[in-house]
């Protein structure tokens, strides 16, 4: 038996259950296991095979020949919503995935207190708007797969402070509920000067959205919509 966390469209296919619990042998590889959800949830299937659904076990993106064993955390994937420092730092303070609304100038201020040698702030801010893809939106709800979806933006952080001339940056996205006109996204990359800042930051977002287990529901006078891709 192996039991398949379902997010995003993916719920909404199986008849909004959380999980699917499949009869597979233990050991079997993970195409196998896709047999399985071909057979049971052909729509669902019909997804893995446009590879416009991924499956990750143990929180890493698999392959058709990985092997699945009963006590793996198996789940099925939609498309996604989303330099060196003065001492050690608690990344936890600096990824974050949370429910409740940030401030904009105390993250800043967490940034800049990293290093007097930051010259240069440069930020990023998604806000949730009223209309999308020639819909109009009267609400929006974020998922997320806890656990993988910070383990991803850690990630993106560690790249950015590797890959750039940055000396800090800070990352943190919402989930549940978000009204129109609220923060949903804050990205803030410091460093000595404005250029790495600038690219850094850029970078962060397009990488967020590529690789970031996060989904955005968006409610519509026509009814709610998954949405695939974020512009």
């Amino acid at each position: 038996m192996v039991i398949i966390r379902l997010f995003g469209i993916t719920k909404m296919l199986a008849g909004n259950q959380s999980a699917l619990s499949l009869n597979v042998a233990e050991g079997q590889s993970v195409k196998d296991v896709i047999g399985a959800i071909k057979a049971g949830y052909p729509r669902i299937g019909e997804l893995i095979q446009q590879k416009k659904v991924l499956m990750s076990v143990n929180q890493e993106i698999a392959h058709d020949d990985t092997v699945v064993h009963a006590d793996d955390e198996v789940a099925l994937l939609p498309p996604f919503a989303g330099g060196s420092r003065a001492g050690p730092v608690d990344d936890s303070q600096f990824v974050r995935v949370q429910r409740e609304n940030f401030s904009i100038d105390q993250e800043l201020d967490r940034v800049r207190s990293q290093s007097t040698r930051i010259g240069g702030i440069v930020t990023f801010l998604g806000v949730a708007r009223d209309r999308s893809r020639g819909r109009d939106v009267n609400r929006i709800t974020f998922e997320h797969y806890e656990g993988m979806a910070q383990k991803k933006l850690r990630e993106i952080r560690e790249r950015a402070l590797k890959d750039f001339d940055i000396l800090e940056l800070l990352i943190i996205h919402r989930y549940g509920e978000i009204a129109i006109g609220e923060n949903i996204v804050l990205i803030i990359a410091g460093a000595e000067h404005r250029v790495e800042a600038f690219r850094a930051c850029q970078w962060a977002i397009d990488e967020l959205k590529q690789i970031t287990p996060i989904w955005k529901l968006e409610r519509t006078p026509e009814g709610e919509v998954w949405v695939e891709e974020h512009p």
